[in-house]
């Protein structure tokens, strides 16, 4: 049986890189390729355009169809400015926790994943076990579609994709999908007494704004009571604004950042439809009255969501590792709907809770890695 003490030691090896989401991962997926290596493992690193950041695809057992994937993301959120009482890369233990960057979202579950290697390597596997390390989760699950891609033009063609976000070793079957949109507003600047030769780009883009926020009471209306969503409608949020540079003067650029948040059965192409017929009519005013100014609306980010369903593979594995059979959907986005939508049948199940993700003095239980040891040793005995 795997010891505990070693999915411990590994995550605090893990804590140890810095891999918040503008740094270079690269240091964590070569200690990582390093425990996988001696095992036999086949590695594959995907990295992004600029080369310092990777995922990695990693598989024991034959090259065929089949088996399962183990899914999880590298990079954590920043520290910036959050009150951490522990140094947040060096792993502390207290009152049976363990505090630290990436305790519970989601290296705890990379910590499993590596303890449990040896014990897969040593199974005369008739299907593979696939490990699929992303990049840039945390900013948009960026890295992982490079990684999805590469598996489905190798023909990877996985039974089951397991994603060990944060549940509480609860089963989730389904989330919503997350669109992240940047929009700048460009004017002209002129002194904020003579208004009149100027345009302010903040006062622009409040026009927009005030757009997206019927938006929002529009889907609040639309909710369905019986969802398994909470809430159970899409949530709009604007959740950066940055503009002008003094109070005298008419703002040259007013930029700001919104998500939105789908449950199954909505389009956000729909939903965001009257914010860009009134973004082009915006760029179209903007434009009549000085050639400089002007709307420029980008998508920087589209996850889809992960639609509860019945008869699905990784569902079902993981019900029968962890015994819950409730059926869950949650709010946030995972890389699990990345996968699903590629065609690979995918659930979300992990240690720790989503309540410690994000947050200053992030920690997971210890007692949650435990029972993680038994839910990863009743794999094992699965797979055996």
């Amino acid at each position: 049986m795997t010891d505990l003490n070693t999915v411990i030691s590994i995550l605090d090896r893990l804590i140890s890189f810095d891999t918040t989401s503008r740094n270079s991962n690269l240091d964590a997926i070569a200690w990582i390729e390093d425990q996988l290596r001696p095992l036999g493992a086949s590695l594959q690193r995907i990295e992004n355009s600029t080369k310092d950041k990777s995922n990695l695809w990693g598989r024991i057992g034959p090259d065929v169809s089949g088996g399962v994937i183990l899914s999880g993301h590298t990079d954590v959120v920043p520290i910036d400015g959050q009150d951490w009482h522990t140094d947040p890369f060096v792993m502390t233990e207290k009152d049976e926790r363990l505090y630290g960057r990436g305790t519970s979202d989601m290296k705890g579950f990379i910590a499993l994943c590596l303890a449990f290697a040896p014990k897969f390597a040593a199974l005369d596997l008739k299907r593979p076990i696939h490990f699929a390390f992303s990049y840039d989760e945390e900013v948009g699950c960026q890295g992982a579609p490079h990684m999805i891609g590469k598996m489905v033009e190798q023909g990877a063609r996985p039974d089951a994709v397991w994603v060990g976000e944060p549940t509480l070793w609860q089963v989730v079957s389904g989330h919503k999908g997350i669109r992240l949109t940047e929009v700048i507003v460009t004017g002209k600047e002129a002194h904020s007494s003579l208004p009149h030769l100027g345009v302010s780009a903040n006062s622009e883009a409040v026009d927009l704004m005030v757009v997206l926020r019927d938006i929002q009471r529009d889907l609040i209306a639309s909710a369905d009571p019986d969802s398994p969503f909470e809430p159970p409608y899409p949530t709009l949020s604007i959740g950066e604004l940055n503009g002008g540079t003094a109070t005298n003067i008419l703002a040259r650029k007013c930029k700001f950042l919104f998500d939105l948040r789908c449950p199954p059965g909505y389009d956000p192409e729909q939903i965001l439809a009257p914010f860009k017929a009134a973004a082009e009519a915006k760029h179209a005013a903007l434009k009549g009255r000085f050639e400089t100014c002007g709307v420029q609306v980008t998508t920087l980010t589209d996850v889809p969501y992960l639609a509860p369903g019945d008869n699905n593979p990784a569902e079902t594995l993981m019900r029968a590792l962890t015994g819950d059979n409730a059926l869950r959907a949650v709010a946030y986005a995972t890389e699990a709907g990345q996968f699903h939508q590629a065609g690979m049948p995918s659930v979300v199940c992990g240690p720790g809770s989503i309540d410690q993700a994000h947050t200053p003095n992030e920690f997971i239980d210890i007692a949650q890695l435990s029972e993680g040891v038994n839910v990863f040793n009743a794999f094992v005995q699965r797979l055996s």
